[in-house]
């Protein structure tokens, strides 16, 4: 047999943009050794007959730095058809840290990304000073998708300078200092550098982070070292001069999130601004793909105020059911039920297998509440009671109408569909299943993108701002990430709260259903829908 596995006549769309074709995809020592008619059969067949066969896809936006500790799986990416993760977004990292800064650096995650300072401390191996050995800590993980990971601002300007890199601005030397660390990352095999100019980011003592007020030559000294190297730089709440400067260094490549507003031509205006912020400079901005901000329900955040909604906080979920069912209590919880969320904005995600996360703007919780006739507390306590708790509502804080986050798509190739935060915000959102949603969404259900241009935006193009030549496409030659999958059938399930954190901490993860296998650097690492504990992911380390 002359291949390890053959995925046998699947529609193969293989992430350049190019038509599909039918075909069969022969692999052998987790690369893509033959794409065609293959007559031999392999060690392992997939019959892909009826299905898509496509790269992994590529998540450019994710927090799984501490979560990789106890969940190597690096679920639940994994399970909507990712293979390739990239880490260390936004500013924040837990390299380069010395052992006396190890307890801030997990603070100020939490903090900033809502992932448990005890479950950092307690679920990571803290072995390391310098990004390089963070690397190879993760790599003895032995992770099931692909990391590569960008050295974090906050942690090197916390490493330079200390408490006074909150609010100081930094010296020739420090910059210089910063500059070298950040090289020295890079030459070690981190893909990238990451800055935070978002100044709600904040420390658990109420301040922004570092580096959130640093002086725009101290990121271009940073920016230089970046691109003589050939890496990216990432940035969160960078003002548009700061990026040019940024994206004005000779080889640089910028990504940068980026947002759609709500009112009407929002989405062509966002998509006009970019292009010409971008013009004549590699840089890429990501998106989320759906309305998010703040998911609540009884299962987790609960957003009234009032001492007997303090009772029914301190409950597990089955307490918090029997709560809102006893007559006497609920009373007390109707008249104290204050909430300043705003309901315009807010909608009810739906208690079938799948979630109900594209609602039109005239069906928030405000036009359900007033045709029916209820107040937002008698709502949300109904639907709780009817759904024994599984009833969960949507604050799209970001991306609030989807017609116009549409047109941003589809009116720019400057910006890619992502955003996920996989692995941060663990309890407050979930749209690590951005990538089913991009499936499901915007390539069948709305046409914004065709079936090859959403890959070709969720694999090569992602693949090239990493900088990664050997993922992303399926050629020979190339890494064996592939997904198989069933276009017409592939959705997301309900987000649902568990507890498998270190110390029991609750985060939300959420399911997928329609793939039939996906393969990392050749190896199944889903099998219909389920993990196959493979983990033969790779640390993808940044080579010049």
């Amino acid at each position: 047999m002359s291949h390890d596995i053959v995925i046998r006549g699947g529609e193969i769309v293989d992430g350049t943009g190019a038509a599909p074709f039918s075909g069969d995809v022969g692999i052998k020592d987790g690369r893509i050794a033959e794409i065609g008619k293959i007559a031999e059969r392999g060690a392992e067949e997939i019959d892909a007959d009826g299905l898509t066969v496509s790269p992994g896809f590529i998540d450019l936006h994710t927090h799984l730095d501490a979560q990789i500790g106890w969940d190597p799986d690096l679920t639940p990416i994994s399970w909507h058809g990712v293979t390739t993760a990239l880490m260390g977004n936004c500013g924040v990292t837990f390299a380069p840290c010395k052992p006396s800064d190890r307890e801030f650096l997990a603070g100020m995650m939490e903090s900033v990304e809502d992932i448990p300072a005890q479950a950092i401390m307690s679920g990571l191996p803290w072995t390391w000073e310098s990004y390089g050995d963070y690397l190879s800590a993760v790599e003895r993980l032995r992770p099931g998708l692909n990391i590569a990971g960008l050295v974090g601002h906050s942690a090197v300007r916390y490493y330079v300078m200390g408490d006074r890199s909150f609010a100081d601005q930094a010296t020739d030397a420090e910059k210089s200092q910063m500059a070298s660390l950040v090289g020295e990352a890079l030459d070690a095999g981190a893909v990238g550098f990451s800055t935070n100019r978002f100044a709600p980011h904040k420390a658990p003592d109420g301040r922004s982070i570092p580096g959130t007020f640093a002086d725009r030559s101290e990121l271009v000294e940073i920016g230089e070292a970046v691109a003589a190297r050939g890496g990216l730089v990432q940035a969160v709440g960078a003002s548009g001069d700061v990026l040019k400067a940024l994206a004005d260094q000779p080889g640089s490549r910028v990504l940068f999130s980026y947002g759609v507003g709500a009112e009407k031509g929002a989405g062509r205006t966002s998509a006009e601004g970019l292009d010409r912020l971008a013009e004549g400079r590699d840089l890429t901005a990501l998106c989320q793909v759906k309305g998010t901000g703040y998911m609540f329900g009884l299962q987790c955040s609960l957003p009234f105020r009032g001492p007997a909604w303090d009772k029914v906080r301190a409950l597990d979920l089955k307490g918090r059911v029997a709560a809102v069912k006893d007559p006497t209590l609920a009373a007390e919880l109707i008249e104290q039920g204050e909430s300043r969320l705003p309901l315009e904005h807010t909608y009810y995600i739906g208690d079938a297998e799948t979630p109900n996360l594209t609602a039109p703007r005239d069906q928030s919780v405000k036009d359900v509440m007033a045709a029916r006739g209820e107040s937002f507390v008698e709502f949300f306590l109904r639907l709780s009671r009817e759904t024994d708790g599984r009833a969960l509502f949507n604050y799209r804080l970001f991306c609030q109408d989807m017609d116009e986050l549409g047109d941003l798509f589809r009116s720019t190739d400057r910006v890619l569909p992502s955003l996920g935060d996989a692995g941060a915000h663990v309890s407050q959102i979930i749209d690590a299943d951005w990538a089913t949603f991009v499936l499901k969404y915007w390539i069948k259900e709305r046409q914004v993108y065709s079936l090859p241009e959403g890959i070709r935006r969720m694999t090569s193009d992602a693949a090239r701002v990493m900088g990664l030549k050997d993922r992303g496409t399926l050629k020979l030659g190339q890494r064996a990430d592939v997904n198989v999958f069933d276009f017409d059938r592939v959705t997301q399930l309900q987000p649902e709260i568990v507890h498998n954190f270190p110390g029991g901490a609750p985060h939300f993860t959420q399911r997928a259903r329609g793939y039939k296998a996906t393969l990392v650097n050749g190896q199944v690492n889903v099998r219909e829908d389920q993990s196959t504990g493979a983990r033969a992911g790779m640390v993808l380390r940044h080579a010049r």
